[in-house]
């Protein structure tokens, strides 16, 4: 990846985002196979083309300064940090991770986040949960019991104030999410990891364009909805999730002082989160002309 620089930022911000990891081939991480195949190989066949400005990865070098402060602080002698672990699958292709923090006594995975509120609010933590799964996974496939995983979430956007009014906003600036893992979990992500990989490799083949587009949660897409609006007013009234249910409501209850607003879809990873974007037909065909233009 090339790291551009366009606020003339000191060369030490530009220092802790480059990254001198090599793609390798049939070896693929943890996080990496939670991506969608298409992203994926994207990315990987993009890498030197892929260019990204050091203003835009300042929470990068955040979540790694976080890491790095508890990488250098001492652990228990029944514990290991920052490790790296690799399993070979029967396919001969490997699946690597690197897990933040074990405890043999406690049978945990532990993995440092930094984040935002969003995830706690709204609960949002299968990614997570599938992560910390995969590492617990690794760890048991390699001789070491493992059978629960904590989140430890820094909040970047953590507000006081927020805190103190609204029940729903979390307590402190750190959060700990707990997951217990059971047979089932287990045989469940073992599932996930060999239909993905069967997907990888038969996609690596494939051209850019053949690619198999990413799924709709893949891409964080919201879809189109249509919101019934008091004319003049700019609130919506009600939402609705097609044109045919707001057209009734409108003719049955809310009658010719509303008018009905689509609202288009988004795909959020898309637009805004994708590195390989550029290098993406559907990404082409939906949003390239439309953020020209504006």
């Amino acid at each position: 990846m090339k790291i551009n620089n366009k606020l003339g930022l000191p060369q030490p911000f530009i220092s802790a985002v480059e990254s001198d990891y090599i793609y390798t081939d049939k070896r693929y991480s943890v996080t990496q196979i939670l991506k969608g195949v298409r992203e994926l190989l994207l990315l990987r066949r993009h890498n030197d083309e892929i260019e990204q400005d050091v203003s835009d990865m300042i929470w990068l070098i955040f979540g790694n300064a976080v890491h790095s402060i508890l990488e250098n602080s001492q652990e228990t002698d029944y514990q290991l940090k920052e490790t790296s672990i690799y399993y070979t699958l029967p396919n001969g292709y490997t699946l690597s991770g690197r897990q933040d923090l074990y405890d043999e006594k406690l049978k945990r995975i532990t993995d440092y986040k930094t984040g935002t509120v969003y995830k706690i609010i709204y609960n949002d933590w299968e990614d997570y949960r599938k992560q910390c799964l995969m590492y617990a996974l690794i760890m048991k496939k390699l001789g070491f019991e493992c059978d629960n995983a904590d989140i430890v979430l820094i909040l970047k956007d953590f507000s006081n104030t927020k805190s103190t009014f609204d029940s729903n906003y979390p307590d402190h600036p750190v959060y700990i999410k707990h997951f217990d893992f059971t047979d089932n979990d287990f045989k469940e992500i073992e599932s996930f990891i060999d239909k993905r990989f069967e997907e990888i490799i038969k996609a690596e083949s494939l051209t850019d364009e053949d690619l198999p587009l990413c799924t709709p949660e893949e891409r964080w897409a919201k879809p189109t909805t249509f919101a019934i609006i008091k004319k003049g007013n700019k609130t919506a009234t009600k939402v609705c999730s097609s044109i045919e249910e707001a057209e009734s409501l409108i003719n049955e209850k809310y009658g010719n002082a509303y008018e009905i607003v689509e609202r288009p879809g988004k795909d959020a990873k898309c637009e805004n989160y994708c590195s390989a974007c550029k290098f993406c037909k559907y990404y082409q065909e939906n949003y390239e002309n439309e953020i020209k233009t504006e």
